[in-house]
């Protein structure tokens, strides 16, 4: 497969590394963008690559909650600048409002009535009235003893641009003080999974591969090789058991309080979490990025 420069370029805009490296990581994959990724992780030459660092889509994320059930609805919108329109964060405070009442699916929502129309409908007649396009993407639904909501760079009360909602069981008063406090984390981490039971099997295959990988090479080109006992009864475990501790919920630093875990700020509240939802706007949607200098010569030639 040919290796082009616009691959290089967006390998290297999402993990850090030299054009070289990108390009032989991607000649080594045979292009494969992934793949690619993991070569250069093993070779110690990547960041950790986040597709969410590439977003570039707008809007807003609408939250509600009553009687232990909590949704969080994304709507997005071409721009920032309709999304600080009082009319679209209208359509998002009510469209949430739906879901919370009605919404089991994404589907079901925009068939619900909205002031008389499906909520599609009243979306569609948005689009014409405000100029811009805009998408019912995404809805979460959480239900649970005790659901608590969380807005992040909020534009208005109830959305924003990060959504959380977190299902709690244990004292309500209690729940509802920390809850607040493990949705604001949950904003400032993004964890990918509760525990390593709800994560996915396939992220940690890839990241035990990555590990592996990296593991031997170090112990391959080191003046003084560790047995392969070593590496594998210790470094590769010790280095996901670190992995699980960075990603899962339960697992992680208490932002508030970095001396205990998430899931032991929980035990010395008297709760559990149930479970979490946090909802991005943009998060992985990629959109065409164009230079200034391209979009002035776009003008002129217009």
């Amino acid at each position: 497969m040919t290796v082009t420069a616009q691959m290089v370029k967006e390998l290297r805009e999402s993990t850090g590394a030299g054009m070289m490296d990108a390009k032989k990581a991607l000649v080594e994959t045979n292009g494969d963008m992934e793949a690619a990724v993991d070569w250069l992780r093993t070779k110690g030459l990547a960041k950790a690559a986040k597709k969410a660092d590439r977003v570039a889509a707008e809007g807003l994320v609408g939250v509600a909650v009553n009687n232990g059930r909590g949704v969080a609805v994304e709507i997005n919108s071409e721009t920032d600048f309709v999304a600080k329109n009082p009319d679209f964060q209208s359509l998002v405070r009510e469209v949430t409002k739906v879901a919370l009442e009605t919404g089991t699916s994404i589907e079901v929502l925009k068939a619900s009535h909205l002031n008389g129309e499906p909520v599609e409908t009243v979306i569609n007649g948005a689009i014409a009235r405000i100029g811009e396009n805009m998408t019912l993407r995404r809805m979460h639904v959480l239900e649970g003893d005790t659901v608590v909501s969380y807005v992040h760079n909020a534009a208005t009360e109830g959305m924003g641009k990060i959504g959380v909602l977190v299902a709690l069981t244990g004292p309500s008063d209690a729940a509802l003080v920390i809850g607040k406090q493990f949705a604001m984390h949950i904003a400032a981490t993004a964890p990918l999974a509760l525990s390593e039971a709800s994560l996915d099997p396939v992220v940690l295959e890839r990241e035990l591969a990555v590990q592996t990988a990296k593991a031997l090479e170090e112990n391959a080109s080191s003046a003084k090789p560790k047995p392969d006992a070593v590496i594998h009864n210790n470094i590769i475990p010790g280095r996901m058991k670190r992995f699980l501790a960075e990603n899962t919920l339960l697992g992680q630093q208490f932002v508030i309080n970095p001396d205990v875990t998430v899931e032991q700020a929980a035990k010395d509240a008297g709760v559990t979490i149930t479970g979490y939802a946090r909802v991005s706007v943009g998060e992985g949607i990629e959109k065409e990025k164009e230079d200034f200098a391209a979009e002035v010569a776009k003008m002129v030639q217009a």
